[in-house]
Order: C-alpha cells, then sequence, then structure tokens
C-alpha cells in the first residue's frame, strides 16, 4: 500500500500551467525579437492613439451638443463636491466654535449682569445711607443751633446769676450796715 503512489490533479495542472507559460514566453520573446513586429506594433499603437484622441474630441462634442455629462465633467463635479464637502466641514468647525464663544461670551455677561446687580444694590443702600446721613446732619445742625443759644441763655444766667450774687452781697452788706446803724444808734 504504501507503493502506490496517489494521483493529485491539482499537481497535474500546477505542471501544465508552468510549461504553458514558457511556451507562452517563448512565443511572445520571437515575436518582440521580430523588428518588423516591433515596427507594425508601434504603427498600430500610433494609429490607436490618434484614434482615441478624436474619438475623445467627438464624443466631448457630441455630448456638449446633446447635454450629456462626460468622464471629465463627471471628474470636475467629483472634485468639486469634495473641495465642497472639504469647506462644509470647515464652516462647521467655525460655526461650533462660534457657538462655543457665544456661549462663553454669555456667561461672562451674566456675571457681569450679576456683579451689576450687586453694585446697583449697594448704590441704592449708599444713597438711603447717604439721605439719611444728611438728616442727621440737618438734625445735628439743629441741635447744634439750639446748643448755642442754651449756651447763650446760660451765658445770660450766669451774668444774671453774679448780678444777682452782687445784689444780694450788696443787700446783705446794705443789710449788715443797717444791722450796726442800728446797733450803734441802740447803743448810743
Amino acid at each position: 500500500m504504501s507503493d502506490k503512489i496517489s494521483f493529485d490533479p491539482y499537481e497535474s495542472l500546477h505542471k501544465l500551467s508552468l510549461l504553458w507559460e514558457k511556451q507562452l514566453n517563448e512565443f511572445i520573446y520571437l515575436w518582440t525579437n521580430n523588428k518588423e513586429f516591433v515596427k507594425m506594433t508601434n504603427l498600430g499603437t500610433e494609429i490607436h492613439s490618434r484614434y482615441l484622441e478624436t474619438f475623445k474630441k467627438n464624443q466631448e462634442a457630441l455630448a456638449s451638443v446633446l447635454n450629456l455629462p462626460t468622464k471629465s465633467d463627471v471628474t470636475n463635479v467629483a472634485n468639486l463636491t469634495i473641495q465642497a464637502e472639504e469647506k462644509m466641514e470647515a464652516l462647521e468647525e467655525q460655526m461650533w466654535e462660534l457657538q462655543d464663544s457665544v456661549k462663553s461670551q454669555s456667561r461672562d455677561i451674566e456675571s457681569v449682569i450679576e456683579v451689576s446687580k450687586e453694585i446697583i444694590k449697594l448704590t441704592k443702600q449708599l444713597k438711603n445711607e447717604l439721605v439719611q446721613t444728611k438728616k442727621e446732619l440737618a438734625n445735628s445742625k439743629d441741635l447744634h443751633a439750639e446748643l448755642q443759644e442754651m449756651k447763650f441763655e446760660l451765658l445770660k444766667l450766669n451774668n444774671f446769676k453774679e448780678e444777682f450774687e452782687t445784689l444780694r452781697g450788696l443787700i446783705e452788706r446794705g443789710n449788715r450796715a443797717e444791722i450796726e446803724l442800728a446797733g450803734a444808734g441802740s447803743s448810743k
């Protein structure tokens, strides 16, 4: 059993393809090694390229008359579409950045408004305190004027007291002098 060799169809196909490739390469080499074949091939290639160029021009002319797009038109449209998409993406990014900056500025404005409200409250409070202070100052001026009047009246009373004391002293002296006179007159 071990003497039997199994048949592998893939191996046979591989050998056949290698043999066929070798023969084709030799055939192509013979043809391409021929100067006449190369000249004919070169001439055929030039004629074919002229024919393709003429065909392309005719096709573009016919397409423009029929208002149909050509391959180059489709390529240009595809390029323009790609450029437009890139520009739209760039604009979207700029819009997002603008939205972010607007939100940031909005927050800043809100904080400024809050600070302004506090400043307004403090200003009103200071205004009220200023009005109160002015009232108190007016009251203190009135009190000062009253105090000045009272001081003046006290000075008058002090002067009156001094005059009264002087009169009393005089009266007491006069009474003593009378008593002395009366006592001296009674002792006589």
